[in-house]
């Protein structure tokens, strides 16, 4: 069996994530429900995502509506408070250069745009939607592999522009200092956020409560540090509807 919380982790909040993880152990094994000591944050995200043994991950709106949904179950979506956005979604910052001097995002057509994976809904395909109506979509593309990446590499002038989930521009803001040297252009169209998985067959009502009553048991200290504000049922097929770039398939 194994449980992760991969998706916002980062060095800082390991600590915060293990508290709410025990949490949620503990309540998962008060209802007969057997779970991992710890979490495992290194291992490969498909590899954990398709686990038949998988007590709990996070994972993004884009796998799980391409790949995931017919083989996993969909437990809720954590609500992580974020401005412009109901309570379980998310959207992406387009973030330049703070002393770039374009004031539109149409005026960086030609720029080299940043991006972490294609199937990343918050990195790639808010993008693609998001610029569309202006009739274009970037040609000139640097795959990083991460959302920290990206916006590390617009901060590095490798790329010009990129797409960041809100949350890890939150977290980027308040953990590294090459932030500073970005800024926000716009905001792409908001869509829910990274919903929390579970291998078919187990019980979503009883994980719900499990993690809802976990992340209500943290701490002032740690519901700031994760940024954390509940868990929200959002339909899976809220999920299926949110549209993929044409050149991206089930």
């Amino acid at each position: 069996m194994i449980a992760s919380l991969m998706m916002y982790q980062r060095p800082e909040l390991a600590a915060a994530h293990d508290r709410l993880w025990q949490g949620i152990r503990v309540r998962l094994q008060d209802t007969g429900i057997d779970a991992p000591e710890a979490l495992d944050q290194d291992a490969e995200e498909f590899s954990v995502w398709r686990d038949p043994d998988l007590i709990l991950s996070q994972t993004c709106g884009m796998p799980f509506r391409l790949w995931l949904h017919t083989h996993v179950a969909l437990v809720g979506t954590p609500d992580y408070g974020l401005k412009g956005c109901a309570p379980g979604y998310y959207r992406s910052a387009i973030v330049v250069r703070a002393d770039d001097p374009r004031g539109d995002i149409a005026a960086f057509r030609d720029a080299r745009f940043a991006y972490n994976q294609t199937f990343s809904q918050s990195g790639f395909a808010a993008a693609y939607w998001h610029v569309k109506p202006m009739g274009f979509f970037f040609e000139n593309r640097l795959h990083t592999g991460q959302h920290l990446g990206s916006a590390r590499a617009v901060a590095e002038g490798r790329a010009d522009i990129a797409a960041i989930d809100a949350v890890t521009w939150r977290n980027a803001q308040t953990f590294e200092p090459f932030a500073d040297g970005l800024r926000v252009l716009d905001w792409t169209a908001p869509t829910p956020g990274l919903p929390l998985i579970t291998a078919k067959g187990r019980d979503t009502d009883v994980m719900f409560e499990a993690v809802q009553g976990a992340i209500a048991a943290l701490s002032t200290k740690d519901t700031a540090a994760l940024g954390i504000k509940g868990l929200v049922r959002i339909p899976k097929n809220t999920y299926l509807s949110v549209p993929n770039p044409p050149d991206i398939a089930p």
